[in-house]
């Protein structure tokens, strides 16, 4: 427990030297300030939700997290996840999912299950990556076209839907602008990467639109302030059918997190987060967030990546974010509700635009039919089913592959003895009735039956040598596979002799007896020794 905890040490600098850290998190407070509106919009909860959660969730991440630079709030992906579980249980349900799902990433910490999302395949994580900036685009569509209320159980065929209804009613205003912002982003963030041109551009935009009265639908009013903590969702009946969503929220927490904690290492020299700590404090953050009308969060990699770019040293830099936010919220609250959602439209659309990583992409698209196929199935069941189911599939087709690959990698092959201290009329003899194999590789399910097959075909030998010095991995199958083939080869009257095994490997043959029939006698240290043997105290092999 006191490894998950925060230390003084660890916010010293934050309180010797704060300049810095103050002036990113007001920069990294600005970007965000839009993005936890539109997400909380897209998610089915409205505008309120979304800031609640960055504010919340900010506060709670920065202060319990595991890294120093993560920025914690409603994410694209989530919101993805969230939609169908809005219109199947309602506000109240997913309140009740972010709960659930926070003590399921607390539990997680205490496992130590923060470090496995090292192996996790990269065409997955592209994969799903590119996926969800796709959704997210999707999302925006019906707000980018102003048209309310389309129709569609995914987010394709609501996007379907707003474009039709656009079609029979078309008004340029709303594209127009979302356009005009997404634009603004893209463009100035090229150039002054450091500069807020999301919120600029909000800015710009809720100003046109206030001077000229343009037909923009608006985010409406929101609360001034935080509304008090409250419980009264946790009277929802059916917890059970909401047991498989919070694993899924919790899933996509805990990955995403950890994938944005791990590229916060890779742009800040000599850092490294502690996985499971901040498997703690995503936990913790998505307990507290639903108690004041929040969504589930995670770590945001666009917020955390500019915190990082803005010279953030400590966590002070993710504080201030959040606190920055909470005075917006209770000092400027008319204000937001003025921002059109075209506008935010806008500004998620170029969020997805720098979510693609095309060199990733197309690196991995190159590197192997195997790798383009994870990437690609991967995606395409993203878009059309969800971003859990996806991960599962990507990941299960990943491990067929690799699987395979090693399998490949385990042969069997007839090497030369190391005859050069006999005669050479003891040559002949040893190459006509004694044979060596060399084992190389993983010796386990998958790669086990072919070596039963290569073995039974040995003919005209008196003796066989398994070299086991190169076998890498033996499973049970191996060695009940291996055990088959040793019980053959004895059967036909051929004398098999073991060398090189592992001790390991020996006592896992020894437990389900697929030592050769002369047990320890038939195996030795090194080949030179088994030959000897075969030699001196098999006189079948001269005959």
């Amino acid at each position: 427990m006191r490894a998950l905890l925060p230390t003084w040490s660890e916010w010293k600098p934050a309180f010797l030297a704060p300049g810095t850290d103050l002036l990113s998190g007001l920069i990294v407070a600005l970007v965000a300030l839009p993005l936890a509106l539109g997400f909380g919009i897209s998610s089915g909860l409205g505008a309120a939700a979304g800031l609640a959660t960055a504010i919340v969730a900010g506060v709670v991440a920065a202060v319990f997290g595991g890294s120093r630079f993560q920025v914690s709030g409603p994410t694209g992906a989530m919101t993805v996840v969230l939609v169908p579980i809005v219109h199947e249980h309602g506000a109240s349900g997913v309140l009740t999912v972010g709960l659930m799902a926070g003590i399921v990433l607390v539990a997680l910490a205490f496992a130590g299950v923060g470090r496995a999302v090292r192996f996790m395949p990269a065409p997955v994580i592209e994969g799903f990556t590119a996926g969800i900036a796709v959704v997210i685009a999707l999302q925006q569509v019906p707000g980018a076209l102003g048209v309310s209320g389309a129709e569609g159980a995914k987010v394709w065929q609501s996007a379907f839907d707003a474009v039709r209804r656009f079609v029979e009613e078309p008004d340029a205003t709303a594209p127009v602008t979302a356009l005009v912002v997404a634009a603004v982003i893209l463009v100035g963030g090229r150039f002054l990467p450091k500069l807020p041109f999301a919120l600029a551009a909000v800015v710009a935009a809720t100003l046109v639109a206030t001077v000229f009265p343009l037909d923009l639908a608006r985010i409406g009013a929101i609360p001034a302030g935080l509304p008090a903590p409250s419980l009264g969702f946790l009277e929802l009946g059916d917890l059970t059918g909401l047991l498989l969503p919070a694993l899924a929220v919790a899933a996509l927490a805990a990955l995403e997190s950890l994938l944005s904690a791990t590229a916060a290492d890779a742009m800040a020299v000599g850092t490294r987060h502690n996985p499971d700590r901040e498997l703690f404090g995503q936990g913790l953050a998505n307990i507290a967030a639903p108690l004041f009308g929040g969504v589930p969060a995670t770590g945001a990699i666009a917020r955390t990546a500019v915190n990082v770019r803005s010279g953030a040293r400590t966590r002070l830099a993710a504080l201030t974010h959040a606190v920055v936010l909470a005075g917006i919220v209770y000092l400027a609250a008319g204000l937001v509700a003025d921002i059109p959602i075209a506008a935010l439209a806008g500004v998620l659309l170029a969020t997805t635009v720098r979510m693609v990583e095309t060199a990733s992409l197309s690196a991995i698209a190159r590197a192997s039919r195997g790798d383009a196929m994870v990437l690609a199935v991967t995606f395409v069941v993203t878009v059309a089913f969800d971003l859990v189911t996806a991960v599962v599939i990507g990941i299960g087709i990943a491990l067929v592959l690799a699987v395979r690959a090693v399998a490949r990698e385990a042969r069997l092959h007839q090497v030369p003895l190391d005859e050069s201290d006999h005669l050479g009329e003891e040559h002949d003899l040893l190459r006509d009735h004694i044979v060596a194999y060399r084992i190389d590789g993983p010796l386990f399910f998958a790669a086990a039956h072919r070596f039963l097959l290569e073995l039974a075909e040995v003919a005209d030998v008196r003796v066989v040598i398994l070299r086991m010095s190169r076998v890498t991995a033996l499973d049970t199958t191996g060695a009940l596979v291996l055990k088959d083939a040793v019980d053959k080869l004895e059967h036909r009257h051929i004398t098999v002799l073991m060398s090189g095994l592992r001790t390991d490997h020996r006592q896992r043959l020894a437990t389900i007896g697929a030592l050769p029939a002369g047990g320890a006698d038939a195996v030795f240290s090194d080949t030179g020794a088994a030959i000897d043997y075969a030699r001196r105290f098999l006189p079948s092999a001269r005959k």
